[in-house]
């Protein structure tokens, strides 16, 4: 039961990566919140906090959801900022 539990964590967090990434370089790429440093690590802290305070979410997937988060909007911010985008 616990490897299931975990590969269901690793889809989200790789659903969650990949989501994150395409929103911020479609849609946020003309603001200007994606030139602070800390953009990525404040929306997975932000969604790790908020997903874990729900009950039927455990720590570990709402940990890996973050991170997925995270890194997805850190590197969505660095395709809008160096101009890798398609139209």
């Amino acid at each position: 039961m616990g490897l299931i539990m975990l590969g269901i964590a690793g889809a989200a967090g790789v659903a969650s990566h990949i989501k994150s990434r395409s929103y911020v370089r479609k849609r946020l790429r003309f603001t200007s919140i994606i030139d602070k440093p800390g953009i990525g690590l404040a929306a997975g802290a932000v969604t790790a906090v908020g997903l874990a305070a729900l009950p039927i979410v455990t720590l570990p997937l709402g940990i890996i959801v973050g991170a997925g988060v995270g890194t997805g909007v850190a590197f969505g911010a660095r395709d809008a900022k160096g101009g890798r985008l398609e139209d």
